[in-house]
């Protein structure tokens, strides 16, 4: 793989061959891949808050028919 150097960044590069640009610091890599990490988590975390709001309000959903059903009696 040749790499050619990013002008006014030492640590990119271009890959000669698929005209890829690629960082060659392990640091903001790590720093990046972090980063991803703490973000697909705090998705998570909220698709898990949705589903319980949901979850929430479909028990209320319940519980108010109910009442209906017990006051027609």
């Amino acid at each position: 793989m040749k790499k050619v150097k990013v002008e006014n960044n030492s640590n990119l590069y271009r890959d000669a061959h698929t005209n890829a640009i690629v960082n060659t610091n392990s640091t903001e890599y790590k720093n990046y891949m972090n980063t991803l990490k703490h973000r697909k988590k705090e998705l998570s975390k909220i698709k898990q808050i949705e589903d319980d709001v949901n979850s929430v309000k479909q028990d209320l959903q319940e519980i108010k028919d109910l009442l209906r059903c017990l006051i027609k009696e």
